[in-house]
């Protein structure tokens, strides 16, 4: 008798012990209580789950499923946009609309990388059945809160860094008007990025979208990167000792070749897109029989205002030859500007 009270002690304590963990159990562990309680017409959703294995740390499971199911958020966030993009490219197409052009490379990259904000996660261990869940999810009406005032802010960050583009046009620094132009231009794809998830959302009024604004500032955009790439302007300093007397022939042969090729020139490096250094000497190799041989030796350093960085840099010998040394350092001087030009013209160009 005293046995089977304590077998029976015992099997309560352990329904108690079962009742006790399944009680600690959030209800969205549940397929039926998510779907009613996170309604996908309110509610974003991404859910995740993982057996423990012997040695397995649960941290680092909780960890890695949070990480799984915001990614499939994002993942059916994705889906969506790219829909209301295919759609929105189909419909311009079928009414003939210019300013609806295809999306470039960079918004749809942008898109696939971006991370939806407002996603809250919550995890659950399971030691019962060694479990581990995580849930995340995100209220659709804050998601669209939140990138209908972005779409603001972000448009307010182009207007501003095409304003001062346009005040460095006219001050004739085109390096630094460009690079304005460049940065208000990466903004665009994000503009177009929350326009498109606020249509998959079914949140797309027109005052919303700020479509016609972006679409014109992304014209006059254009239009001023157009005007500033018409011609690269070329900053160069130039170094030439012919034996001892400085000389400007490389300088001079040099410049034309690349005013031939689209290249202007400016006296202010700031104002420049690239900046030219050369620094060439002469030195005798030969003289037989009165004529006589020279190397110009010329060390060359090409800087790429844009990138901040050089972006060519070597040293290139030229012989030339003539019945004086002068005439032979000459030679050799003229020769090399179409051998540089040659060397430099290809990151020019890039």
């Amino acid at each position: 008798m005293k046995n089977f009270s304590i077998k029976c002690l015992i099997t309560l304590c352990c329904a108690l012990c079962s009742l006790t963990l399944r009680a600690q159990a959030p209800q969205w562990v549940n397929d039926a209580y998510r779907e009613m309680s996170y309604p996908r017409n309110v509610f974003i959703t991404g859910f995740s789950s993982e057996t423990v294995r012997p040695g397995n740390n649960v941290e680092q499971i909780k960890k890695r499923l949070i990480l799984d199911a915001q990614k499939k958020i994002s993942e059916s966030i994705r889906v969506q946009v790219k829909s209301a993009m295919d759609v929105r490219d189909k419909s311009a197409e079928v009414n003939g609309r210019t300013t609806m052009e295809s999306y470039t490379d960079e918004a749809v990259q942008t898109s696939s990388n971006a991370e939806i904000v407002g996603v809250k996660t919550e995890t659950y261990y399971d030691q019962r059945t060694n479990e581990v869940y995580a849930f995340a999810y995100a209220n659709k009406y804050e998601v669209i809160g939140y990138y209908k005032a972005n779409i603001s802010m972000l448009i307010g960050q182009i207007e501003g860094s095409l304003k001062t583009a346009k005040n460095l046009e006219q001050s004739k620094e085109k390096s630094k008007a460009r690079r304005q132009c460049e940065e208000a231009m990466s903004i665009f794809a994000k503009v177009r990025y929350a326009q498109d998830l606020l249509t998959a959302l079914d949140a797309a009024d027109s005052e919303s979208l700020q479509q016609t604004k972006s679409e014109r500032l992304r014209n006059e955009a254009t239009q001023m990167m157009a005007r500033l790439a018409q011609g690269v302007y070329v900053y160069m300093k130039s170094s030439e000792d012919l034996f001892g007397k400085k000389v400007n022939i490389i300088a001079g042969k040099l410049k034309a070749i690349l005013a031939q090729n689209g290249c202007s020139f400016t006296d202010n490096a700031a104002q420049a897109d690239l900046q030219l250094t050369l620094s060439t000497t002469t030195r005798e190799i030969s003289n037989d029989n009165g004529m006589v041989f020279c190397y110009a030796d010329t060390q060359v350093d090409l800087y790429d205002n844009h990138k901040d960085k050089s972006v060519y840099n070597d040293e290139i010998s030229q012989k030339g030859g003539g019945a004086s040394q002068e005439r032979a350092g000459r030679k050799a001087l003229e020769d090399a500007a179409p051998k540089l030009a040659e060397k430099i013209m290809p990151c020019i160009k890039n």
